[in-house]
Formats: C-alpha cells, structure tokens, sequence
C-alpha cells in the first residue's frame, strides 16, 4: 500500500472556500494575496497544512488586530515568518481581514467521510508474528524526517537502518506504539492515522479524522486510538485493529461554543484519555474500559489501572473538568493524578488535581513553557520536573511535592524538546529558538547545573535528543535538509556516529515510549 507523500486537499471545497461572503474583487484579491503567501503552510482552501487552518471559527482567540501583528511580525516560537518587509500596512489588514470572513461553504467532515476514507491493506493479525529482521523489537527507533515525508527504522544497538518508507504530509504530535511494539500510529495534519506493522514493515490500515488533526494517543491495552483535530472542532475514538470508527465528538461548551483540540493523550494509570480543549475553559477525560487484568507500565508508573480512575464515569463518556483558563499544553506527574497545564499567551501554569478537579497550585512559568516536553527525575529525595521554554532563555525545576521553584537555569536561547533517562545522569536541552540554535546543554541532574554545552554542527540546528532504552546512548538531530542524526555516549558526552538524514526530527524509542520512561515525553 503506497502511502501519498503530498497533502491531499478536498476538491469540492477549494473553489468555495476561498472566495468569502462581501465585496467580490475584495475577496478576490485578498485570495490571491493568500494563495502568494500563506497557502503553503496553511493549505489551499485555509484547512490547515503545515500551520493550523485558517478560518473564522479557529481564530476566536485571535482578535483581527492581533492577527495583524502576527502576519507583520511573525510568531514567537513557531514557523510563522514575518511578512512586514514584504508586505505594506494596507495590504496585511486586506489580508486579516479576509481571514475573519465566513467561507462561502463551510467545510465539513462528516461520520460518513470518515468511513469512506478507510482502507485496510492488511487485515489486523493476517501477517506474520515474528519480526523480519534480527533486532531488539523493544530497542528499535522510529526517526520522523519531515524534509522529505518519510520515516526511518533504526536498530538501537547497531544504529543500523533496517526500513525507510514513506509517511503521510507533515507527521505532527510523534508516533504512537501499541504495548509490545509491533505496530504504530502515524497522525498527519491533514488529519491521516496510518497503522504500520513494524515487524513486517507494512501498512495496516489507514484513516482520516478529520480535515486539520493536531495529534493521536492509545490506549495503554493498544487496543483504542484517539483524534484531536483542529477542524473540525471533535474528538474521534477507533478500534486500533483496522482503524474502525467507533465514535466521533463533538468538541463544544454546554452553552454550545466549539472549540479546537490542542491536544489528545493516554493516561494509562487512569485508563483514560485526558484531552486539552484550546477554545474554552475546560478539560476533558474519556475512560476506555479496563483490561480483565492490570496493564502497568515496567517504569516510573507502578499503580493498578483499577485503583486509579478514581470517578465514576462509565466507558468513552466526557468527563468535563472546568478549568480557570485555556489550557494549550499539558504535562502530568508519574501517576497521572496531577495535570499541569498552561496557556499559550498566559504568564504561568496551574496545577489541577484530576481526581476533585480543583486547582491546587499555582506555578511560576512565564516565557511560554513547553510542557508537553517536561521532564522528571529524582534529586535529593524529591521528584522534580523540568521544562524548557519557548519564549525564555531558560529552564524551570519544579518540586513536584510543594510545587514550588527548585531552580532556573539560564540558557544560550528558548529551547523546544527536554530529554533525559532513568539510567543516565544528564539531562538535554536545546536552544532551538535564537541565534545559537546549533547548541545544545547538558545538565546534571544531582547539581541541576549546566555541566557542557555541545555545538554537534555549527550553523545548523540542533533539536530533540532520545535515549536508547538502557539509557546508555543517544540519538540527537540536526535539523537541516541535509541534515542526520548524532548518536552519542552518553556518559562521556562523545560523538560516535552521524547518519544522514533528510531534516530529521523526533526520534521515539519503543522501550521509552511503551514503558513511560521518565526522561522522554509521552
């Protein structure tokens, strides 16, 4: 099964979305400025591409003045370019302006559009059991490379490439592995789950969710795999086997106002997906139901899924939890009784207990924290959690037992991804963001003080470090057309091999991402 390297757009929508109700050379000429200008990253019909969809229900936290400074001066901590010297003041506001008028046809995806978008190549359990290569299945690496739309299947001992294939446009949220590693998840922006079977390095089945997706999670059992789109604004819930359809979510407040997903994710403690709403005030849980017999992470997490869930909310049924504010980024402790969240434009984090549902804390986290890319680890006898920063030069330890401060590290600029392992004594930043993107920090993790600072290839970006799963080794990327990927000791800090790759960026270990290690994200 061949897997369509470009974004597929909706043919009966790009001719009617784009012209909008009002004046029509108005419309008209602000189209074909958007077209020029902005429709590579976010799609032809303004559904999202690279960059989120473009329409007047997705930007309700955007006021029209605000998205003219965004198109004159770009976004801080994103792949929005400015557009000031290039284009003058009157023809951004025609621009902004435009972006806030209805489409003539709303663009739908529809229960029905789900269904008939679904193809299995390979029926769940017709191939064989037994991988087709020699490898630790449990210490492979998916390495995402967005330069050219494919992803690369490494051995984790040898570092050999086993597999290189084709993935869907724009992989967006990291690839989702079921408990035993066989198979994994691909979400696209465009809204494509793909299933692939790593043992037979074939596609199962794919499906789309919807028409601009942020990210996929699974269930902790592998046996459930969850949506979160931007457009339209729903949850949808399948059957992992072949991606059967099982139940779509209207995202809305109880006063009926929609609201895009930031983001979807598995609590396997509390045997719950916990999802992050980005247009009101609210959290959602949606519990799957329980295995016949407990299935418990081997690493930090260690509590029955059954003493866990802690409510009574009955199988895939919303639990609401409303919150004080947007929250767009999550983090969660070990056990998953804790979320940490934060909005994007706020000037801290909360942190809410998901058993009441109050907020318990409050944390100092100004500078756009990147949660989702935190991190934990025991010092002194108490466990922490650290988290770069988008907009700061720096990075917050927090106790994660009185939640306070523990300490700020200044950084060499705004850093995107946070990695470390239970085996290893450092922790690794980068600085994706500023001039001295080509660096990278080393942290101890005892003196939680910045102990080198490597510049892997100087003028090219350094991002997004992942360990192999003894935590001995690790695998760091330059993000560049023709970049690669470093693999390191991790002990002595010594570059051991580059393997070339085309704009690499996220790696996932399987052993780190099926057992929740706690220096990787999940």
């Amino acid at each position: 099964m061949r897997i369509a390297r470009h974004r597929p757009c909706l043919p009966t929508l790009v001719a009617t979305v784009l012209l909008a109700v009002g004046a029509p050379a108005d419309a008209e000429e602000a189209a074909a400025l958007y077209q020029a200008e902005c429709a590579a990253c976010h799609g032809e019909a303004r559904l999202g591409g690279i960059g989120p969809a473009l329409l007047p229900g997705n930007l309700s936290r955007l006021t029209p003045e605000a998205a003219e400074a965004v198109i004159r001066d770009g976004r801080a901590a994103s792949q929005m370019p400015a557009f000031g010297e290039t284009l003058d003041d009157a023809a951004i506001a025609s621009l902004a302006e435009w972006l806030y008028r209805p489409p003539a046809v709303e663009p739908r995806w529809t229960p029905q559009d789900i269904l008939a978008s679904q193809v299995v190549a390979h029926p769940d359990g017709s191939l064989p059991d037994a991988p087709a290569f020699a490898a630790d299945p449990l210490n492979l690496f998916i390495v995402v490379e967005t330069g050219d739309h494919h992803a690369s299947l490494l051995d984790g001992d040898t570092f050999e490439r086993i597999h290189r294939f084709e993935t869907r446009y724009a992989l967006h949220g990291g690839p989702k592995y079921t408990p035993d590693g066989r198979y994994v998840f691909f979400g696209s922006r465009d809204g494509w789950i793909t299933k692939y079977d790593l043992y037979n390095l074939e596609v199962v089945a794919e499906v789309r969710a919807g028409i601009n997706m942020r990210n996929i999670a699974v269930s902790a059992d592998g046996r459930y795999v969850m949506a979160a789109n931007y457009l339209p604004h729903s949850l949808v819930l399948f059957d992992a086997h072949n991606l059967d359809l099982m139940k779509v979510y209207p995202v809305a407040s109880t006063a009926g106002q929609g609201s895009r997903v930031s983001a979807v994710y598995a609590a396997p403690p509390r045997g719950s997906f916990i999802a992050a709403l980005k247009d009101i005030e609210e959290v959602w849980e949606i519990p799957w139901p329980l295995p016949a017999e407990p299935v418990v992470a081997t690493g930090h997490m260690a509590t029955p899924l059954e003493t866990q869930r802690g409510h009574d909310t009955p199988n895939f049924q919303v639990r609401r939890i409303p919150v004080p504010d947007y929250l767009d980024d999550f983090f969660f402790d070990p056990a998953y009784r804790h979320l940490i969240g934060a909005s994007r434009g706020g000037r801290g984090g909360m942190v809410i207990d998901l058993e009441s549902g109050d907020k318990v804390a409050d944390l100092p986290l100004e500078g756009m924290p990147h949660l989702g890319s935190g991190i934990t680890w025991e010092h002194q006898g108490r466990r922490v959690m650290a988290i770069p920063h988008l907009a700061r030069a720096a990075v917050s330890i927090i106790d994660m037992q009185d939640w306070s401060l523990v300490k700020t590290l200044e950084t060499d600029g705004p850093g995107f991804f946070m990695r470390s392992h239970a085996n290893s004594p450092h922790a690794w930043v980068d600085v994706f963001f500023g001039p001295h993107r080509d660096r990278v920090h080393v942290i101890d993790k005892a003196s939680l003080e910045i102990v080198a600072t490597l510049t892997p290839e100087p003028g090219k970006t350094a991002a997004h470090v992942e360990f192999d799963r003894h935590g001995e080794r690790l695998l760091l990327s330059i993000w560049d057309e023709a970049g690669a990927v470093i693999v390191y000791d991790g002990d002595t800090l010594e570059a051991l091999e580059r393997i070339p790759m085309s704009k690499p960026s996220g790696k996932y270990n399987v052993w780190n991402k099926t057992r929740y290690e706690e220096g990787t994200s999940h």
